[in-house]
């Protein structure tokens, strides 16, 4: 049977206490999935959730409680070994251990003693049972490699190099929103020049160079400090996959909080290398959109023989670890490249339990891009619920005992599916709950909330404005899902959504990021794109642009004409520029497709031009 799901993913996403200097941030996260087939269910084990995620369908996941195992270790691995499945999480200067389990719902992990330290952390086990690790997580240090005893869990000989940085030849490597790096976004910059500007007495405007601040540090910290306030990126989050005899060892760059944070590959003969980056990089890569990111993840073949990948996808306003999960479809093209599609890549999807084309076109389109909104009160515009930027949301008024948005699609559509997106927005906690208690380095402890909550909502639907419908009633659910999504399949015919918020957690004030509505519009897909101009302006980046009227555009390039498998999403606007060139390949291709509530129009696939 057909079913459907959007990403972000629809689960309850466990809100965080981070410690900082004044009281502790408050957000919700999850992040780093680990995504296996073990025992005909599928397993998502992700960062700071205090559980994990098991489905019999990839549509509808069911969240459970995890115990006896570090919860609060970021990037949880894990693997199938036989009839066991293995865990392990991170935990860097701390010995970490390894679990295992036969049946994880039952909560019972057999645990395996450690005997060295490791961050994002990845098991493999190789068709001739033996076994290997990969781990690393630092913009100084690499992904290394290293062979296991499958009994012990022990090292097999010296780790090796097997991934660095090569941000200087690998645009997709370079730190920044949208790749441009900004020395004085860094938090840690603010922090240095608001300490110098209460010693000297004046503004952090006015200072200009932290040097003497870096150099008051003891001398310990130096490094690390000089090191988070380089351009370098992060190189992270390994995962391995098989394929036709070949391996494929992915990994993450350039750091989370970023748009552009990604999944790229390198493929050799042996678990240990030598490994040659891929043509096709960054392959997971999802910058635009409502909700961007795709980085840190992992690999999976389904019981059908699809393959997919997770990973994880930014919002990083409150935090810059409020992050959120994506799934999409994978696969190896003929020639065994890897690659992922995030075309429309928080568009509805759907999982048939068959073998389905990874390259499928979306059968619903955007219905909500910056139609008409109104609402009850407007701390914040009702226009940020559809102007499809999760960092962005309405807020209610504080006092608005019965917030609600009515949102006005011009004309009667076919709907087929609404997504429901909530946003905190509560600022900063005074104190932890009571009878909680911070794990983690003095100063930049954490605390998942173990309470549950409830988000409660009514969504109506109507074709005049007067007359309504129920199309979703969670007046009375037990549910907290910020990212919520409500399908009919046979579509329903409506022109107005009116969204009443009931509850919410913390009893917060109502915010919503993005209420989203897929279906087809009454007319035709817009026309071709015209004008298009892709120039390459150095080896790693691109400027194209192109002239049309759609709602929006999905930029597509790849290595080859037939390889376009690296996309962005833009809306209200006829220009990109393109950071994410490898400088070791020669020509790129590009094509630029226009979609409107009606459908996509693709455009025609044509050569980047070089200006060096």
């Amino acid at each position: 049977m057909k079913q459907y799901f959007c990403n972000p993913l629809n689960f309850t996403y466990q809100y965080q206490f981070n410690q900082k200097e004044n009281g502790f941030s408050l957000n919700r996260e999850a992040a780093d999935p680990s995504m296996i087939l073990f025992k005909g269910k599928y397993y998502l084990f992700p960062s700071m959730t205090r559980g994990f995620l098991v489905s019999a369908d990839m549509a509808e996941w069911k969240l459970c409680s995890l115990k006896d195992v570090p919860v609060y270790d970021y990037a949880p691995d894990v693997r199938v070994i036989g009839d066991w499945m293995y865990f392990c999480a991170s935990r860097r200067g701390e010995v970490c251990d390894f679990y295992r389990t036969k049946d994880p719902e039952s909560g019972e992990f057999e645990r395996i003693p450690g005997t060295f330290d490791f961050w994002d952390p990845n098991l493999f086990l190789d068709d001739d049972g033996r076994m290997y690790f990969y781990w690393g997580c630092s913009n100084m240090t690499p992904v290394w490699g290293v062979e296991l005893n499958p009994d012990t869990m022990e090292r097999l000989g010296e780790p090796v190099v097997l991934i660095e940085n090569h941000h200087k030849e690998y645009g997709y490597e370079r730190t920044g929103e949208d790749h441009h790096y900004d020395p004085n976004g860094s938090h840690i910059v603010q922090l240095l020049k608001a300490q110098m500007a209460q010693n000297l007495g004046c503004s952090p405007d006015a200072i200009t160079d932290i040097t003497p601040a870096i150099e008051s540090t003891p001398e310990q910290y130096r490094p690390l400090l000089k090191a988070a306030l380089s351009d370098a990126p992060y190189i992270e989050g390994a995962w391995m996959t098989k394929h036709d005899g070949r391996y494929y060892l992915q990994y993450a760059s350039p750091g989370t909080q970023f748009n552009i944070y990604n999944d790229a590959v390198y493929v050799g003969d042996n678990p240990l290398g030598p490994f040659t980056a891929c043509r096709n990089n960054p392959f997971s890569y999802s910058p635009g959109g409502f909700c961007p990111g795709a980085g840190h993840g992992s690999t999976m073949e389904d019981k059908a023989g699809n393959w997919w990948h997770t990973s994880t996808m930014r919002i990083s306003v409150n935090h810059d670890f409020e992050r959120r999960i994506g799934i999409w479809p994978a696969g190896f093209d003929k020639d065994g490249e890897l690659f992922c599609n995030q075309r429309y890549g928080d568009w509805p999807q759907a999982v048939t339990g068959g073998k389905t084309d990874p390259w499928a076109e979306p059968e619903w389109m955007l219905l909500s891009y910056n139609k008409n909104v109104t609402a009850s009160s407007q701390e914040k515009p009702a226009a940020n619920a559809v102007d499809e930027n999760v960092r962005t949301w309405w807020k209610a008024g504080e006092k608005d005992a019965a917030p609600w948005l009515l949102l006005d699609l011009g004309t009667d559509c076919t709907v087929n599916a609404v997504q429901v997106n909530f946003a905190d927005d509560m600022g900063s906690a005074a104190e932890l709950p009571a009878g909680a208690r911070l794990i983690g380095e003095p100063g930049r402890g954490r605390y998942i909330e173990e309470r549950s909550f409830f988000t409660r909502f009514l969504l109506e639907t109507s074709i005049d404005g007067e007359n309504w419908s129920i199309l979703e009633d969670k007046r009375n659910s037990d549910t907290d899902l910020p990212h919520d999504f409500i399908v009919r399949p046979d579509g329903i015919r409506a022109r107005y959504l009116r969204l009443t918020v009931t509850e919410t957690a913390y009893h917060a004030a109502a915010c919503i990021s993005g209420l989203r509505v897929f279906g087809n519009g009454n007319g035709s897909a817009p026309a071709q794109v015209t004008n298009v101009k892709a120039l390459r302006k150095d080896a790693m980046s691109m400027l194209l642009t192109w002239q049309g009227d759609a709602v929006g555009y999905e930029v597509l390039w790849g290595h080859a004409p037939d390889k376009l498998y690296h996309s962005y999403r833009v809306f209200a606007r006829t220009q990109l520029e393109v950071r994410a060139l490898m400088e070791n390949v020669s020509q790129y291709y590009v094509r630029i497709d226009a979609f409107n509530e009606n459908g996509i129009t693709q455009g025609e696939v044509l050569p980047a031009d070089h200006t060096f």
